[in-house]
């Protein structure tokens, strides 16, 4: 640069300023045009800055087709954030008008001479704006999205409706509405009390539903704090203890003795529910599972149920006794349908098809009693090990009952079991009427 003695002088730039516009001129901006290329004179987006506040922009965007006369302009503001120029949109024009576009540039224009980040604050003030939203979601909302989710746990749409039908029985009333992180323990109580000593297991059952989708709408942010339907060191300070109100309801099992007497009237039957009782009674199986055979889970004399068929989920293997295998045999096969057993209208036998042929036979009893049934006489008539008497009956309770069965299903000794259980249905007990060891037949 020139000198003047010993100075030097020095031009600085400054940023030219826009034109101050009025609110009538920004009305009458519209969008641009290419100026040059292939696509010289199309329609295109342009800026047109408005003044008031350096770096304010009006962007005026072409409409989507020549015939719609409406296009969309928006605010925008071009300055400074820290070693970035970013563009920081304003909002909608004239939604936000000229004036509070000038406002809120200003404001931002503050917050970053204070050294803030407006793009932090906006994400902060997002974030707690949907977290409020999703706070805001009621209970019957929740429970519906828990119900969905189950719903591809649950072995059976029987359960699902079970499941859903409690939830709007017991606890929407109460709590369908409120906000499901304003529930609390006193609303849990107000639920329960009425149910809670006339249908206990009804009720513990609902409790422990509301407390997992409790737990659930905790872990997806949409409550804090303590659950008020936990049970330990909360309701149980309120509510009895279900084991000290509640009665237990066993299925209706017909003695042992008995038994024997049954089965000869009900091999005189030929009815398909009696059939199908017959089988459940000789494979010790629950209604459902003897409902739902098919033909293609029966190899020889082993019939395997699926595990979406069983209660506890897993396969289970089931030998044949020969009276149970003959009874198969002479079953006529609808090739129609893979079903065991088929109704006159060709679909699965109803539930109450097998307790409606023990009610004709004159006996207040449940198929699933026969369980019960075969279960006592398996441990007071037969010396038969405990974990081989559960596995007959697909129970999977005990440590040494899933030892076993993870290695073998103990199906040699179950087989020699049932075929005792067959001799017993068709002979009865033995005279003395005590506890003795059943020499089994061999394998046949």
């Amino acid at each position: 640069m020139p000198g003047f003695g010993s100075y030097s002088i020095w031009v600085i730039a400054m940023p030219r300023l826009a034109k101050e516009l009025t609110d009538a001129k920004v009305r009458r901006l519209k969008w641009g045009t290419i100026q040059t290329g292939d696509n010289k004179g199309k329609p295109c987006p342009k800026l047109h800055a408005v003044g008031g506040v350096g770096g304010l922009y009006l962007q005026c965007s072409p409409p989507a087709s020549p015939e719609n006369e409406t296009f969309a302009r928006s605010w925008l503001l071009k300055t400074p954030v820290g070693k970035e120029r970013p563009e920081l949109g304003l909002g909608p024009y004239p939604e936000v008008s000229l004036a509070r576009a000038r406002e809120k540039a200003r404001e931002i224009k503050e917050q970053i001479r204070q050294g803030i980040d407006p793009r932090a604050t906006r994400r902060a003030q997002r974030s707690a704006l949907i977290a409020e939203q999703a706070k805001s979601v009621t209970f019957r909302s929740v429970a519906t999205t828990y119900i969905a989710k189950k719903a591809k746990e649950l072995k059976t749409a029987k359960q699902v409706q079970k499941l859903s039908a409690h939830i709007d029985t017991y606890a929407n009333p109460f709590l369908g509405n409120l906000l499901i992180g304003d529930i609390e323990r006193a609303h849990i109580v107000k639920m329960l009390t009425p149910i809670w000593e006339t249908k206990t297991e009804t009720a513990s059952r609902v409790r422990a539903t509301v407390e997992r989708i409790l737990d659930m709408a905790g872990a997806e942010g949409l409550r804090t704090g303590d659950n008020p339907a936990r049970w330990k060191g909360n309701l149980e300070l309120s509510l009895p203890l279900p084991s000290k109100i509640s009665k237990v309801k066993h299925y209706a099992a017909m003695p042992v003795e008995e038994l024997p007497t049954f089965m000869q009237a009900l091999v005189e039957k030929d009815t398909i529910g009696a059939l199908a009782l017959r089988f459940g009674i000789l494979t010790a199986a629950r209604s459902g599972e003897i409902r739902g055979a098919t033909w293609s889970e029966i190899e020889g004399d082993v019939w395997t149920i699926p595990g979406d068929r069983m209660k506890n989920g897993r396969p289970h293997k089931v030998p044949l006794c020969r009276d149970a295998v003959a009874l198969l045999n002479a079953l006529p096969r609808d090739h129609d349908t893979d079903l065991v057993f088929v109704s006159p209208r060709g679909k699965m036998l109803s539930d109450m098809t097998l307790t409606k042929v023990i009610k004709d036979m004159g006996h207040q009893v449940t198929q699933h009693g026969f369980r019960a049934t075969f279960r006592t006489w398996a441990q007071e008539h037969t010396s038969y090990p405990e974990e081989v008497c559960e596995l007959a009956i697909a129970h999977v309770n005990s440590d040494a009952t899933r030892a076993a069965y993870a290695r073998s299903e103990l199906i040699d000794k179950r087989r020699l079991l049932m075929n005792d259980w067959e001799r017993f249905c068709r002979d009865g007990l033995p005279t003395t009427g005590k506890v003795v060891t059943i020499h089994s037949q061999p394998k046949r």
